[in-house]
């Protein structure tokens, strides 16, 4: 899922808040009504309760004739209706002219030397090219490029539908890089060794096939293979089972196994821990029973394996100047005897760690809670924290020497994102920005604590008379909900605003504003309101809010969103015939929930990538690793719990769904399209109207390169303006 890998997943808005106007919040008894109708029904007479009362398992065949039949009558149908709107032309190229802009901010990664690299597509670069320039000239107003490595050429030298997917490079100079490729943007990758200062690929150098096995460097000669090349070697949800210690000139299956893990396991991986100079200080195993527990383990140099005392969820997190930075989600007692609270951070001395796992830590941050630590870098010298307060984010610079702090020299009330981090210097890049406030990027030196800009973005619609708001609703246990409302400060409030509500609610995925030329341009430049929503299952405010709505409290994140309609309802912000909803992936999910529990509230439904049948998740690509979000469906208590909401299953043919938008990627390894087919194939029989749009290419960010994205994000704003800005009831 989006943040199921990462927390910089699509479709998630990520990066900095500006101009934050906090609304007067209404009486309790007003935002109460959130919920507290329900007209969602039991499964309906036990349809797909259990495989043999399924009727569409054949649709999550991935590539078969059948199934690409009824995906090719479904996109012809999708796309006859939204391409042939007259609007649809100018909102494609809207948007591609905004993806490919060139006076985009170009991402910086830190590398030895005093060079930044970065990835970069455009027009000419649809696939995009790896390039690399010096601090210096990346800094000013026109960088000189070389390019490192073209992904168009070489997908079209080789006839193949490369997609880029990053690079590992060799520490510390960073000549030798194993470069990750994805057939049409998959989750699987094929790995290839690359010399960074030739500029090609290592002629018999290492080499791997598709799979999603982890692949990392020990030195020039020998790798860390977390091994998922075969069925035998992988987990039930598909990723690596085994690790093993490859030497240059092995194959795979001559390569010893080091760490051996179960089959149930959701994965098994490793690494090596290295300093600022990239000497290797130790290596760890991790075994991850579940998407949140691990245990750690140390492999030594005579091959043996031993257990190390971390945090079931959480872990190592920085080594810097020879502090062990470690982070907790859940209340931990160290073999010291020390309490450590869900969220803490806390350091050990490394070298004394090591002789002695009973030695004392110091707490570094222990947040509150409005509190959340959103991420942790190290430079050479300092520790960078993200550290979030009521979704508002502020970057603090901490000495490990004592563990003072201070604050980085940042615009205030903002959203704060940390880049690459120095690991010659103390110097690191740091983004600001908000729903309203055009992206900057800071370069900055922690050994200071002073930031100059670097890069600022130009604006990509006017936001003339806009303004961003931050209200709270009144969830059904009486939890206050905080969400954002982007809008021209003239809409009425009347109820007649078109209005797109977006949610994610899990993982632990903090949702915190940022600027998008596409929502700005596609949306609010056209008098759209834009409202994201903070449910509990993200992460705004640390472990605990995210843990409020695990497994069996799942539906504490549903009722959050429903909330969150209500409330802007009754706020008169919109109402029914205007108000549409949006997710994706973990969010198809929260789409999914409110259709089939709260259909009243809502006139449209944009359900991306999503998971829909909760009864089969874990059966289907790497569902399996989201047990520990979800609950087991094999296990009878659990099954219980996941059948009163799962969307598939609650489908009803008297409920007044609204048309609904969805769509997949028939390349997504992450999230099965056979979730977003079961689910159009369900309301079509049932009698409802469905649009669905299945990419063959792109992965689960159903965007393979840049036409494809401007062409899905303008198939969603089309179908938007006709549900919520034309005459609505009609539609």
């Amino acid at each position: 899922m989006f943040r199921i890998l990462s927390r910089a997943a699509a479709y998630r808005t990520a990066a900095a808040t500006a101009a934050l106007l906090l609304g007067a919040g209404l009486p309790a008894a007003a935002s109460a009504q959130a919920a507290s109708t329900n007209i969602s029904a039991a499964p309906t007479s036990g349809f797909a309760m259990t495989d043999a009362t399924d009727p569409y398992l054949w649709l999550e065949d991935i590539d078969s004739p059948r199934v690409n039949e009824w995906v090719a009558e479904h996109n012809a149908k999708s796309l006859g209706t939204l391409q042939s709107d007259p609007r649809y032309e100018g909102l494609y190229n809207q948007a591609l002219n905004i993806l490919q802009s060139r006076d985009r901010i170009p991402s910086a990664g830190l590398t030895r030397g005093g060079k930044i690299d970065n990835f970069w597509q455009d027009a000419e670069h649809v696939r995009g090219i790896w390039r690399r320039t010096t601090i210096e000239s990346y800094n000013s107003e026109n960088p000189v490029w070389e390019t490192i490595l073209d992904i168009d050429a070489l997908s079209a030298a080789e006839g193949a539908n490369w997609v880029y997917k990053g690079s590992t490079c060799l520490p510390p100079e960073g000549r030798y890089c194993l470069i990750s490729l994805s057939d049409g943007g998959k989750d699987a990758t094929v790995e290839r060794e690359f010399d960074t200062v030739e500029r090609k690929f290592v002629e018999g150098g290492f080499s791997f096939p598709e799979s999603k096995s982890g692949i990392s460097w020990i030195d020039r000669d020998t790798l860390l293979v977390s091994d998922a090349f075969t069925d035998a070697n992988q987990t039930t949800s598909g990723y690596s089972r085994v690790v093993r210690v490859l030497k240059r000139g092995q194959t795979v299956e001559q390569a010893p196994i080091v760490y051996e893990g179960q089959r149930d396991d959701m994965s098994i991986s490793a690494y090596v821990l290295r300093d600022a100079d990239g000497n290797a200080k130790a290596t760890f195993i991790n075994r991850a029973t579940d998407f949140y527990s691990r245990e750690t383990f140390e492999l030594k140099a005579d091959g043996s394996v031993v257990p190390v005392p971390l945090p079931a969820k959480g872990g190592i997190t920085a080594l810097v100047a020879g502090k062990l930075v470690v982070s907790t989600d859940e209340d931990w007692t160290a073999p010291s005897g020390q309490s450590f609270k869900t969220g803490d951070v806390f350091a050990y001395d490394f070298e004394a760690w090591k002789a002695d796992k009973s030695v004392q830590a110091q707490l570094i941050i222990s947040p509150n809670e409005r509190e959340a630590v959103e991420s942790i870098r190290a430079t050479r010298n300092k520790l960078v924290v993200a550290l979030y307060e009521n979704v508002r984010g502020s970057v603090y610079v901490y000495d490990p020497a004592d563990w003072s702090r201070t604050r980085l020299d940042l615009p205030q009330n903002v959203t704060v994102g940390i880049g690459s981090t120095s690991d010659e210097d103390d110097r690191f890049f740091t983004s600001v920005s908000g729903y309203l406030t055009p992206s900057t990027l800071y370069f900055a030196d922690a050994a200071t604590g002073q930031a100059a800009v670097s890069k600022s973005l130009p604006a990509k619609f006017d936001a003339t008379g806009m303004i961003v708001e931050q209200h709270q609703a009144t969830s059904k246990d009486g939890t206050l909900i905080p969400y954002f409302v982007v809008r021209k400060e003239d809409a009425p409030l009347d109820g007649s605003n078109p209005t797109l509500l977006y949610g994610y609610g899990g993982f632990q995925s903090s949702l915190l504003p940022s600027y998008s030329g596409t929502i700005g341009k596609l949306w609010l430049e056209r008098g759209g309101i834009y409202v994201i929503a903070n449910t509990r299952g993200g992460g705004e405010f640390g472990p605990r809010w995210h843990q409020a709505a695990l497994q069996q409290n799942r539906q504490r994140a549903h009722e959050d969103f429903q909330a969150v309609a209500q409330d802007l309802i009754t706020r008169q912000i919109t109402s029914q015939p205007h108000l549409g909803i949006m997710g994706g992936s973990q969010g198809g999910l929260f789409i999914g929930a409110m259709l089939t529990q709260r259909p009243d509230l809502i006139n449209a439904a944009i359900i991306q990538v999503p998971l829909f049948d909760m009864l089969r998740f874990h059966k289907l690509l790497a569902g399996a690793s989201w047990r520990g979000e979800y609950g087991d469906p094999d296990i009878a208590e659990q099954r219980a719990w996941i059948a009163e909401y799962s969307p598939y299953q609650r489908l009803s043919a008297d409920a007044p769904y609204p048309e609904v938008f969805i769509h997949t990627s028939t390349k997504d390894d992450r999230v099965h399209p056979g979730h977003a087919r079961k689910a159009a194939a369900r309301l079509e029989e049932l009698g409802h109207e469905v649009l669905f749009y299945e990419n063959t290419d792109g992965g689960h960010a159903a965007g393979a390169n840049l036409r494809e994205t401007a062409r899905r994000q303008a198939l969603e704003y089309t179908y938007l303006t006709r549900r919520l800005m034309d005459n609505a009831q009609d539609k």
